[in-house]
């Protein structure tokens, strides 16, 4: 076994002045850094549902965000856990308003559509134990949205929007995120106003859709407006992340948008709501066979509703290469004329939805622990400031005398660890990478 060289010099005690300090642990919840360097599902109504956030995740997405769920809503559902699945339901009167995971909790945001600062904050800590933040939606324009006060009618009254912002970032805890998410305003100056008064609640992040309320999904997205706001926050100084969200089309896209505006991280939601595994540097083809039967399997485990089910895949589609386009107008016709599960059981073979959900589960576990920036650099300036270790080989006694204060290290170089079989001894791991 490898060993550290023996020194005679005393062990410090627990007060000693050599003894290390204690390393930052890695982090488990979200911080600015989190909202960095991603590739985000955006809050979708009626398709950001749990199977489809959960093929986000497994495809590559780096945090998700749910459904849109207007505050007064959430206050009366009854939370109940499924001892088989997991799955956890805020129901109302007759079916669940939303349902999530614990398997995607660390990488979940949840959406609340308010115009009442207490309102939002009673919403936030309804759901908080089983979310990793909070989003503030300033930004649909929608009537159902917008006629109580709420989405982008908050963009023309920033006094209230600030005010929200303010009172879940003063009444959650701090392992709880609060962002928000905006349009463009008319002009380029209204829009940076309204931007830094929003940095300026403490919020992680602001998601800027770079359209107007009155832009339609059909006009393309002013992009190139982003780039002059992005600078204008980062010489604010505050830590707060920009994600730039509209026309995104997939992981490459988003890096060249990201190269373009110098926005931290893209939102990605019409592509997504079309083919969730847009987030893989190689999306499914074929999606009528390769992601509609798995889609399927995995909701019908989850219970997932199947209004629910049948609107989110029928909005599939991508490009084709074995699939027909007959063959891919059938396959949705047959789902559209469903009535449930049960009339579609050729399509989707064989029911193995556990199957699909140990998949995701497997994948997303795997995904490395986060690490906050910095307790990353202090553990690599720790490596730097510690001299390597010197291992001996099993076979050989230790060349150093047994009464040396400290390893002779300039008679001899240890040996290659192809040759003795041993690896040297690491003093620090290695830092993991953030997400």
């Amino acid at each position: 076994m490898s060993r550290r060289p023996i020194s005679t010099s005393p062990t410090p005690g627990p007060q000693g002045d050599s003894e290390r300090p204690p390393k930052r642990p890695r982090i488990d919840h979200l911080t600015p850094d989190s909202f960095r360097n991603g590739i985000f599902l955006a809050p979708m109504v009626r398709s950001g549902a749990l199977p489809t956030r959960l093929m986000a995740l497994k495809h590559g997405a780096t945090l998700v965000w749910g459904p849109e769920m207007v505050d007064k809503a959430i206050l009366h559902a009854e939370r109940e856990i499924d001892p088989v699945t997991g799955v956890i339901s805020y129901n109302g009167k007759t079916r669940a308003m939303f349902t999530t995971h614990p398997l995607e909790k660390p990488y979940l945001i949840y959406q609340i559509g308010s115009a009442d600062p207490e309102l939002a904050v009673q919403a936030a800590k309804t759901v908080m134990q089983d979310v990793s933040g909070v989003d503030l939606n300033c930004g649909c324009p929608k009537p159902f949205s917008t006629h109580a006060g709420m989405g982008a009618a908050l963009l023309t009254n920033p006094d209230l929007l600030c005010g929200i912002l303010e009172a879940l970032r003063r009444e959650l805890p701090r392992e709880i995120s609060v962002s928000a998410k905006i349009r463009l305003l008319p002009t380029q100056e209204e829009t940076k106003k309204l931007v830094e008064r929003i940095a300026r609640t403490g919020v992680n992040a602001i998601t800027v859709h770079c359209r107007t309320r009155n832009m339609r999904p059909r006009e393309r997205a002013l992009v190139e407006r982003l780039k002059e706001i992005v600078e204008f926050v980062q010489g604010l100084g505050l830590d707060v992340a920009i994600i730039q969200n509209g026309d995104c089309t997939g992981r490459e896209d988003a890096k060249r948008i990201r190269d373009f505006t110098g926005a931290d991280s893209v939102m990605i939601a019409t592509a997504a709501e079309s083919n969730p595994s847009c987030f893989s540097a190689t999306p499914l083809r074929d999606v009528e066979s390769t992601l509609s039967p798995s889609y399927v399997r995995l909701c019908k485990y989850l219970d997932n509703h199947w209004a629910s089910t049948k609107f989110c895949v029928t909005q599939f589609k991508g490009t084709r290469s074995a699939v027909s386009k007959t063959d891919s107008h059938e396959l949705k016709s047959r789902i559209a004329k469903a009535k449930g599960y049960e009339d579609i059981e050729d399509i989707v073979e064989s029911w193995t939805g556990e199957e699909e959900f140990n998949e995701i589960s497997r994948i997303v576990e795997a995904r490395p622990p986060r690490v906050s920036a910095d307790a990353e650099q202090e553990e690599v300036t720790e490596e730097e400031d510690i001299p390597p270790s010197c291992a001996t080989p099993p076979d050989r006694p230790n060349p150093e005398p047994p009464t040396s204060g400290a390893p002779k290290m300039g008679l001899r170089m240890p040996m290659p660890a192809i040759l003795t079989g041993s690896n040297m001894v690491s003093p620090t791991p290695t830092p993991g990478g953030m997400r």
